[in-house]
């Protein structure tokens, strides 16, 4: 297959995900280890007026039912000594190429274009996932990098190819798929070039979607390259004639937008995704994020892709971080906490449900080891090995082994898998499923000896 007919092949992996409406979502049992009738978990919990010391959060029919100072009489407890907040949010990300490990590009690019066409990229990412997307079953890739995201702690993520996209709901909620029986966001890679670019097809019933106000957010990859190269300057325009900056558009990247730029993007309601790792590591610049904050501008984060980007979420913050210090930016840790938290459900249309523990919301929950007095520091300082517990929807889905087994139900569920987590004992549940076949997806341990069949360089999830 030559190279531009391998693009067109992806661009329409992803175009295929991008449907007006999905199907029906018909009202199924789910497959996932649930807690005890009524759990409360206790630590310094993360609550949108602040952190609250010794605090229990008190979690009932996969909701938080209430945050509260003292020990619930009727719930069965764990007592963590941690940091409780909302299941982190990676607003970016390419998922099923997650099962590589991280690429080291040889040299720097003008744009997204330039490394896509590369000879080196096609031997060591695209090639041998074309191979994996024939030969292995159907959301293998996809299950593995979810199960990667539960160990760094996230519980929602965008970017699921179109290859996975459907009517199903998936182990980590997945933002611009099925979401709370709802499909109210899109995704395209490329902006089309103009109106007779093939794109152009997509975008339209996408733009009116947006304007019957079916959308709540519109990924799209814009501006990605060097500041200086004409290109992606020129993707700004191109996104202004066409009609889509709206109040639904979320910009992924935008390396090469300026200050301008971003105050036009705020004025209309548009918001800004940012992958700083990924920006440096391809083209040795990242996007002037201290200018779109300067201008008000909604920023999140996303950890992108193993090829280029971090390995975990966490990981990405402390790139953000040094990044907006390198930009003369001091950012408060509280700020950066709520770029995947708070701030980023509120870029996904998701406030209602998701970033915030609140009364009545999902109970997605995150416990991370306590590593400094001021709790959002600590947050920012921490690293996939202090991944202590995740929830979803109150649900067990990853945590210490001692913990999930107090808090669960069935303690001896046959779907909770032992793993070792950087020398912890911990138990992974990787059965959750809400589709018409009702067919449990396989554990962890299926998942690797299928991926490593095909592919045996298949990057680890703890490393």
């Amino acid at each position: 297959m030559s190279q531009q007919a391998d693009h067109d092949a992806f661009l329409d992996a992803y175009l295929a995900g991008t449907p007006n409406e999905l199907p029906a979502l018909t009202k199924l049992p789910t497959a996932r280890v649930a807690p005890a009738p009524v759990i409360a978990l206790q630590g310094c919990v993360l609550t949108p007026d602040g952190p609250v010391e010794g605090g229990w959060v008190v979690v009932e029919n996969g909701q938080i039912a209430e945050v509260t100072p003292t020990q619930p009489a009727s719930a069965t407890t764990v007592a963590t000594d941690g940091v409780i907040l909302p299941g982190l949010i990676d607003l970016h990300g390419h998922p099923e190429f997650n099962i590589f490990a991280p690429w080291e590009p040889p040299k720097l690019y003008l744009n997204r274009y330039a490394w896509r066409a590369s000879d080196e990229y096609h031997t060591l990412v695209r090639d041998p996932q074309n191979q994996l997307q024939t030969e292995l079953p159907s959301g293998t890739q996809l299950r593995y990098a979810e199960i990667r995201a539960l160990a760094g702690g996230v519980t929602a993520i965008q970017g699921a190819s179109g290859k996975n996209r459907s009517a199903d709901e998936s182990l980590v909620r997945n933002v611009d798929l099925r979401i709370f029986g709802q499909h109210r966001a899109r995704t395209m890679i490329d902006l089309p070039a103009d109106t007779n670019d093939r794109g152009f097809q997509t975008l339209q019933p996408i733009l009116a979607a947006i304007t019957a106000g079916e959308v709540d957010a519109f990924y799209l990859h814009l501006a990605e390259g060097q500041r200086d190269n004409k290109r992606s300057q020129d993707e700004f325009a191109t996104l202004v004639t066409l009609n889509a900056l709206t109040a639904a558009t979320v910009v992924i990247h935008g390396t090469a937008l300026m200050r301008d730029q971003f105050g036009q993007m705020h004025d209309a309601g548009a918001k800004l995704v940012w992958s700083p790792q990924s920006n440096l590591r391809l083209y040795g610049e990242t996007t002037p994020v201290a200018d779109a904050l300067a201008v008000g501008l909604p920023v999140a984060l996303g950890a992108d892709w193993l090829p280029s980007g971090s390995t975990s979420l966490l990981a990405e913050m402390k790139v953000a971080r040094q990044s907006l210090a390198n930009q003369g930016v001091e950012i408060p840790a509280r700020q950066l906490v709520d770029m995947v938290t708070s701030g980023a459900a509120g870029i996904a249309g998701l406030a209602d449900q998701l970033g915030s523990i609140l009364p009545t919301r999902p109970a997605d929950l995150l416990v991370l080891r306590r590593l400094d007095e001021d709790p959002y520091e600590s947050v920012c300082r921490a690293d996939p090995i202090d991944v202590e517990l995740v929830t979803i929807g109150g649900d067990l889905a990853y945590g210490r082994a001692d913990w999930v087994a107090a808090l669960s139900a069935d303690p001896a569920a046959p779907t909770l898998e032992p793993v070792l987590a950087w020398g912890r004992s911990m138990l992974l549940d990787a059965s959750y499923h809400a589709n018409p076949t009702g067919a449990a997806s396989p554990p962890l341990s299926t998942l690797r000896q299928q991926l490593t069949g095909v592919y045996p360089q298949v990057g680890p999830i703890w490393a």
